[in-house]
């Protein structure tokens, strides 16, 4: 009962004000979703390339499809007007002009000049360019089959009229784009041949490391609650009651350690449903791993606060160790990008041990025996902090 009486009185101090909720949920999320990039879908990253199409024709559809096949460019279909407009705005690196010409009978006799426009000394320009052509030599292969095979059924029969001549050309056209379309690839593009070493997914990096972020850094807090008594005098109140310092702390803890669960669970659903970040796979391993995180980090609270003085400066120093200890343990970047000196000296950190339990949840498919070593080291912070805390406990 003296435990329940401590964890209800810390929940009335800590929701007193309204603006609890501002770092309990919303700014967890908002970072979240920031860090995320979005809703963490991979977006479409290729160059942009605005289309004035003025001809309307199945050849000009062909253009534009074969350019959205393209990996190099992304091609949006506009007026003329709004394709000026827009790149001189600079919104698009190339403006292709199809002009109304361009059909099967001007292809025939080579008539057809297209307007590519490209922003001076712009890579992405170049490279749009690029891909035009190679979607031109493309049909240009296939026009220069279909002229070849007129000639040569001209040389052997010539035809009645110029209808019959069109008609043919473009028959010779469509079994050579099909004959072609149809030819083996003599060539493999490889995008990359070495695996990348670091596992990382914008979604569930974000995810994992602001739940822990968040949370870390409210329970380091408690310091200031402990040292915010003790100025206000209502710690000496205890040493009226059989209350001792383990239960005093142990209520304090269990009563915080509450509440970050159900952050944490509140930021998980909001990865599960908005990030689509699959944290339900292994809910036993998350569920362990919560739990001696938010232990580790609320007993490095209750340690700190019976080192502190005052409030403020409890306040200043645990979002100070809590962001520096999220930098470090890979909260915010993958910890694979810091050098191997700093990767092995911030295994001193709960925060890398409670980052490296998540990722091997998120992104490395582990389940609860690939993270029993994480949650081990996890339970021997807090229990190491628990004991520091006991020992240097101070009611004045």
């Amino acid at each position: 009962m003296k435990i329940l009486s401590i964890i209800w009185k810390d929940t009335l101090l800590r929701f007193a004000s309204r603006s609890e909720l501002l770092f309990f949920l919303i700014l967890p999320i908002v970072f979240t979703f920031i860090l995320a990039g979005g809703t963490g879908a991979p977006a479409d990253n290729r160059i942009h390339l605005l289309v004035a199409d003025q001809a309307g024709s199945p050849l000009s559809q062909q253009i534009i499809a074969e350019l959205a096949k393209s990996e190099s460019v992304r091609p949006e279909v506009v007026t003329l007007a709004e394709g000026e407009a827009a790149f001189a705005d600079r919104a698009a690196s190339a403006l292709l002009v199809i002009p109304a010409n361009c059909d099967l009978a001007a292809l025939e006799t080579g008539e057809i000049v297209l307007d590519l426009r490209q922003l001076p000394n712009n890579l992405n320009g170049a490279a749009a360019g690029r891909s035009v052509q190679a979607v031109l030599y493309r049909l240009g292969s296939a026009v220069s089959i279909g002229r070849q095979a007129v000639a040569e059924a001209e040389r052997l029969r010539p035809f009645a009229d110029e209808a019959g001549r069109s008609a043919f050309f473009d028959a010779a056209l469509v079994a050579a784009q099909d004959l072609m379309a149809q030819a083996p690839d003599r060539l493999e593009p490889v995008l990359a041949s070495t695996a990348d070493p670091v596992k990382y997914d914008p979604a569930a990096n974000s995810s994992a490391g602001q739940l822990i972020t968040w949370v870390f850094i409210p329970l380091i807090g408690i310091s200031a609650a402990f040292a915010f008594e003790r100025q206000t005098g209502t710690l000496r109140r205890l040493l009226t009651t059989p209350t001792g310092k383990g239960a005093f702390l142990l209520g304090s803890i269990l009563g915080n350690v509450f509440w970050a669960l159900v952050q944490m669970t509140l930021l998980i659903l909001f990865g599960v449903v908005v990030l689509r970040v699959n944290w339900a796979d292994q809910p036993a391993g998350l569920a362990l791993v919560m739990v001696a995180s938010t232990l580790a980090a609320a007993a490095l609270g209750a340690m700190l606060g019976a080192f502190v003085k005052t409030a403020s400066q409890a306040n200043g120093l645990s979002i100070m160790l809590g962001m520096v200890m999220a930098l470090l343990g890979g909260c915010w970047y993958p910890i694979e990008l810091f050098p191997e000196t700093v990767r092995t000296a911030v295994k001193v950190l709960p925060t890398t041990w409670a980052m490296q339990g998540m990722t091997d949840l998120l992104l490395r498919g582990q389940g609860v025996m690939g993270v029993l070593p994480e949650v081990g080291v996890l339970l021997g912070f807090a229990a190491i902090f628990f004991a520091v805390g006991v020992a240097r406990f101070r009611y004045e």
